[in-house]
């Protein structure tokens, strides 16, 4: 049998979550003999389609065994996917919910699955944090991720779904990365109506977000305001050991939801089908846990 080919195509090569997405995919490949190829979309969803198309339609012998990706756009790219599996690539979802994914594994052409975490349940489990940390309420700095994507506008539901009435949001969009949260507490810090919110905490949709909020902070040119924010508590998702945790032990973020990298667990899912014959299952689940833990995060007196 020739060497299985997995084509991972991750949103971005600027965010921790996804160099550590990049990092479990080439340890799955050297733990299983694999060849794997990343590919990077830029957070564009027109790069992304394009990229993962012209795999699909390279000649036979070039072409992926198997395509795993993390979609950038509104769509998990449904004509893509029936182009794949049509010529018998496996395909799979990370980190979204495709509707088609049913339909496609009926042709049994090729396996097709979702592996994701829960991101409605990631944005309650924010939303409970954020209650534990100002039980008698206040104002939140939410710094949620790109309009268009499924997985921002989920945890945004969840924390709306959990979030007490004595919590007020503030919402303001970044782009999954540090630079993009920089530039947009930037803009929003010269607003006048920023300088009446009176901040009380920041949560970010992931890690990396919160951290570029604090950066945006350091920049104000004025003490008093600038050491008040900065000693507000900060808290973000995915949680990662080198980075989110790391962050979590010296006091830059209070609390983060270690939220685990999937393209390993969708490696090994994708071999167990492609080499042993294994069936697999529609959607496989990540489990995502509160760091600290949700009775540890009690505001300090």
């Amino acid at each position: 049998m020739s060497k299985l080919r997995i084509l991972v195509s991750l949103t971005t090569n600027d965010n921790d979550y996804q160099i550590e997405q990049a990092s479990a995919a080439e340890q799955a490949a050297r733990r299983h003999g694999v060849n794997v190829e990343l590919v990077y979309a830029g957070n564009d969803a027109i790069t992304q389609s394009t990229q993962i198309l012209n795999a699909v339609q390279a000649p036979e012998g070039e072409r992926p065994s198997a395509i795993v990706f993390e979609p950038v756009g509104g769509t998990a790219l449904p004509q893509v996917a029936r182009a794949a599996v049509d010529n018998g690539i496996a395909w799979v979802v990370l980190n979204r919910e495709a509707t088609y994914v049913a339909e496609l594994r009926k042709l049994g052409k090729a396996p097709v699955f979702v592996v994701t975490v829960d991101h409605v349940e990631l944005g309650r489990t924010q939303a409970r944090q954020a209650a534990a940390i100002l039980p008698t309420g206040g104002t939140v700095l939410y710094i949620q991720g790109p309009s268009e994507n499924s997985a921002a506008k989920d945890r945004l539901k969840g924390m709306l779904d959990v979030k007490p009435a004595n919590l007020h949001l503030i919402t303001l969009k970044g782009q999954w990365t540090e630079e993009s949260a920089t530039r947009a507490v930037r803009s929003w810090l010269k607003l006048t109506t920023s300088k009446k919110a009176g901040v009380d905490l920041v949560a970010a949709q992931d890690d990396s977000m919160a951290i570029g909020a604090r950066k945006a902070f350091q920049e104000i040119p004025g003490e008093t305001e600038r050491e008040r924010l900065l000693a507000i508590p900060f808290i973000g998702i995915d949680g990662l050991p080198k980075t989110g945790q790391a962050w979590v032990r010296s006091g830059l973020l209070r609390a983060t939801i270690f939220s685990p990298p999937n393209t390993g667990q969708a490696i090994d899912m994708l071999v167990d089908a492609l080499q042993n014959g294994k069936p697999q299952p529609e959607r496989a689940i990540t489990q995502a846990v509160s760091m600290p833990a949700l009775d540890a995060l009690q505001a300090k007196k």
